[in-house]
């Protein structure tokens, strides 16, 4: 089996994403990354980051989490108003990208990626393959970014979705509305 053959099987259920330290874990040596690379077969996103290069995005939407996630390095999970639009739950910024890592972020990840560095995550929830805080979790850390009223809609739209029980839902109720009598 030749080291792209081996890089395909391990991207091609990753969003097409093989990172360096992967490809260590699976015996291929980084530097045929970057042979690679060089060849066109795969394309680097970042710093240990490569992309196969005729892969397709997925019709979800979900690669630019991906790559995100994959640029952030070990440990990095969406985050807030990002884990809101992943599931289509309200409206929110289209171009920002929120990302947490336990890690101070010391890196320029690109326009539009924010990262939220030292926020360990000790359970994250896992939604379409991509780590990320839950969505009762994510709607809590959104007040105060997002209006109350789109968070209520948020609410009631992950119900609908079966993302939160009835229960979740009426406990996230009262905290917005604690937080609407304190105003």
């Amino acid at each position: 089996m030749t080291y792209y053959n081996q890089i395909f099987d391990e991207a091609i259920g990753n969003y097409g994403i093989v990172t360096s330290s992967k490809a260590k874990e699976i015996g291929v040596p980084v530097i045929e990354l970057a042979k690679l690379a060089m060849r066109g077969r795969l394309r680097r996103l970042g710093y240990g980051v490569y992309k196969l290069a005729q892969y397709s995005p997925a019709p979800d939407g979900l690669d630019a989490y991906a790559d995100s996630l994959a640029l952030a390095g070990d440990g990095a999970y969406l985050y807030a108003q990002s884990v809101l639009a992943m599931h289509h739950l309200c409206p929110t910024n289209p171009a920002r990208i929120y990302i947490a890592t336990p890690r101070r972020a010391r890196r320029n990840l690109g326009d539009g990626i924010v990262v939220v560095g030292g926020t360990p995550c000790a359970d994250p929830a896992w939604y379409e393959g991509l780590p990320s805080q839950s969505v009762p979790l994510a709607i809590r850390t959104s007040r105060g970014a997002i209006m109350d009223d789109r968070l209520r809609d948020a609410i009631a739209t992950a119900l609908r979705k079966e993302l939160i029980d009835k229960t979740t839902a009426r406990k996230l109720e009262r905290e917005l509305d604690g937080k609407a009598s304190k105003q």
